[in-house]
C-alpha cells in the first residue's frame, strides 16, 4: 500500500503564519502527551521565528521550551527550521557559531533539521549540514530545503538541478518550501515528477500554504506525482496563511487507499484542544481576519504567511493599515529590483520592510535599510537575477558586490568569549551565551528578568518561613 506521511505544524509554522508566532508553550503543554500518540512523520515545533518570539514577546527561554517539548513528546521526531548561515537570526554568523548552535539543538532534543538558504545559495547551508552530520544521533535527519518561488529565472529544470546538488551534498531528505502557497497543481506535477526521476527513492517533502487557495489541489497533485511527506496543520489552525488541515488530508488520503500512519481519534482530540486556544486569539485580535482569508492576489505579490501576518501586525502598530494594499503592490516591484529573491526569512522581512518604507516615505528607496544595503553588497549570497543597476549604483557607487560567503571558515570562538563576558553571572550555560549571540538585546532583558523573578521568589519563600 502506498504511504504518505504528515508533519504537524501547529506548534510552529501554523501559529507563526496566523498569529506571528505568539503562541506560548503553556497554551499547548497539556495536549503534548496526546500529540505524541498521533502517528505524525514529525512535529515541527522549533526554529523559524519561535526563538525570537520566545525571547522578545513571550518571556520564555527557547531552549527550555525545546527541552520540555522533548520530555513530553518522547516518541516523535521533533523538527526545526534553520536558515542556514543565518541560523534563526537575520544576519550571517561565523561557522563556529553555526556549528555550536546545531550541536546544542540536537543536544536539547531536535531530530529533524530542515536547512534552507533564502537565496538557494547552497554555500550558505554547507556548514549547517556538516555540523548536523557531526553531532547526529541515530534519530537525526538533515533535510535540505529549497525556497520555492516563481520568476523569470526560476524554472523546473533549475529546481531539478538544485535537488541533485542537495543529494550530492549528503542530505537525508529534500523539502520543497512553497512559503507563499503559489505552487499550482500543474507546477507541482511537473516539478515533483522531474525531481523524483532525478533523486530516486530519496524522501521528498512538500511544504505549502493555503494563502492563495491552491494548497489542497497542489497537495493532491503532488501525492499523485510521488511526494512522500506533506506538511499540515490541525484543522482549526489551518487555512488562510497557514497549511492545509491534517484531518482533511487524512480523510482524502484514506479514500484513495493511501496509508498515513495517523490515529484519527487522536488528531481529532488534538484539534478539539486547539479550538478554544485559537478562539482566544481571534477574540483578542491577535489573529487578524486577513490571515484567515484566501487571497489570490498573493499569486502576484508572492507573500508568505508569516511575512503577511508580521506586515499586518507592524502596520497596525504604526496605525498605517490604510497603506496595506499599496504596500502589497510595492512588494513585487522591490523583489524584481533585488533580483527576484524568494520571499522567505530573512529576505521576506527585508523586501517587505523596504516596500513599506517606500510607501510610507512616499519616495522609492529614499531610505534603504542596512539589511537591504548588505544584500546588494553581496553579503547574503548571490541574487538569483541581476539587481537593478540604478539601485545597485545608489548603494555600491563604483564598487562591486562581493562574490564569496562572507563567514567562510571563521572558527575562532571569539564570539562565545565576548558573550560570556557581556553576560557575566547572568550566563549559566552555553545555551544562554548562544541566545545572546543571536539576539543580544532580547536575551539580556530576558536573563535580567529571570534573575529578578528568582530573587523575588526567594524573598517570598523567606517571608513564608
Amino acid at each position: 500500500m502506498k504511504k504518505v506521511q504528515l508533519t504537524e505544524t501547529v506548534l510552529r509554522d501554523a501559529n507563526q503564519s496566523l498569529m506571528a508566532t505568539r503562541l506560548p508553550y503553556t497554551d499547548y503543554e497539556a495536549i503534548l502527551s496526546d500529540m505524541d500518540k498521533a502517528g505524525y512523520y514529525s512535529i515541527e515545533c522549533w526554529g523559524g521565528a519561535t526563538f525570537d518570539s520566545c525571547l522578545r514577546y513571550l518571556g520564555e527561554d527557547p531552549w527550555e521550551r525545546l527541552r520540555n517539548l522533548r520530555k513530553n513528546l518522547p516518541n516523535n521526531k521533533l523538527q526545526m527550521l534553520l536558515r542556514g548561515q543565518n541560523l534563526l537570526g537575520y544576519k550571517h554568523y561565523h561557522d563556529d557559531v553555526v556549528e555550536k548552535f546545531i550541536e546544542l539543538s540536537i543536544k536539547n532534543g531536535i531530530d529533524v533539521i530542515r536547512i534552507f538558504d533564502a537565496l538557494n545559495d547552497f554555500r550558505n547551508i554547507a556548514t549547517a549540514l556538516e555540523a548536523t552530520k557531526k553531532y547526529a544521533t541515530p534519530n537525526t535527519i538533515a533535510s535540505g530545503c529549497i525556497s520555492y518561488t516563481q520568476s523569470p529565472v526560476h524554472t523546473v529544470e533549475k529546481y531539478i538541478e538544485m535537488c541533485k546538488e542537495l543529494k550530492t551534498m549528503g542530505f537525508d531528505t529534500i523539502c520543497l518550501k512553497d512559503m507563499a502557497g503559489t505552487m499550482s497543481p500543474y507546477e507541482a506535477e511537473h516539478l515533483i515528477k522531474g525531481i523524483k526521476d532525478a533523486i530516486g527513492d530519496m524522501t521528498l517533502i512538500l511544504h505549502t500554504h493555503c494563502t492563495t487557495g491552491m494548497a489542497y489541489m497542489t497537495l493532491t497533485k503532488a501525492i499523485e506525482s510521488g511526494i512522500d511527506v506533506i506538511d499540515c496543520a490541525t484543522s482549526c489552525f489551518s487555512g488562510g496563511t497557514s497549511q492545509p488541515a491534517t484531518e482533511t488530508m487524512y480523510y482524502a488520503l484514506k479514500q484513495y487507499g493511501i496509508e498515513t500512519g495517523l490515529d484519527i481519534d487522536v488528531i481529532n482530540k488534538v484539534n478539539d484542544f486547539f479550538k478554544p486556544v485559537k478562539q482566544k486569539y481571534v477574540d483578542s485580535g491577535r489573529i487578524n481576519p486577513k490571515s484567515l482569508a484566501t487571497d489570490a492576489q498573493a499569486l502576484v505579490y508572492k507573500v508568505p504567511g508569516g511575512m503577511l501576518s508580521n506586515m499586518i501586525a507592524n502596520l497596525t502598530d504604526m496605525h498605517a493599515m490604510d497603506k496595506f494594499d499599496e504596500a502589497l503592490a510595492e512588494i513585487p516591484k522591490v523583489r524584481a529590483d533585488l533580483g527576484y529573491p524568494p520571499l522567505v526569512t530573512p529576505l521576506s522581512q527585508m523586501v517587505g520592510n523596504q516596500a513599506v518604507t517606500n510607501v510610507l516615505v512616499g519616495e522609492r528607496y529614499k531610505n534603504i535599510s542596512k539589511e537591504v544595503k548588505n544584500y546588494i553588497k553581496g553579503e547574503y549570497g548571490i541574487s538569483p537575477a541581476p539587481i537593478n543597476e540604478e539601485l545597485a549604483k545608489k548603494v555600491l557607487g563604483d564598487a562591486q558586490p562581493v562574490d564569496c560567503r562572507i563567514e567562510d571558515s571563521i572558527r575562532t570562538g571569539e564570539e562565545f568569549v565576548k558573550a560570556k563576558e557581556a553576560l557575566g553571572d547572568l550566563c549559566r550555560s552555553e545555551e544562554d551565551a548562544m541566545s545572546y549571540i543571536c539576539y543580544p538585546d532580547q536575551t539580556l532583558k530576558f536573563l535580567n528578568d529571570r534573575k529578578a523573578k528568582e530573587e523575588n521568589e526567594a524573598v517570598y519563600t523567606i517571608e513564608e518561613m
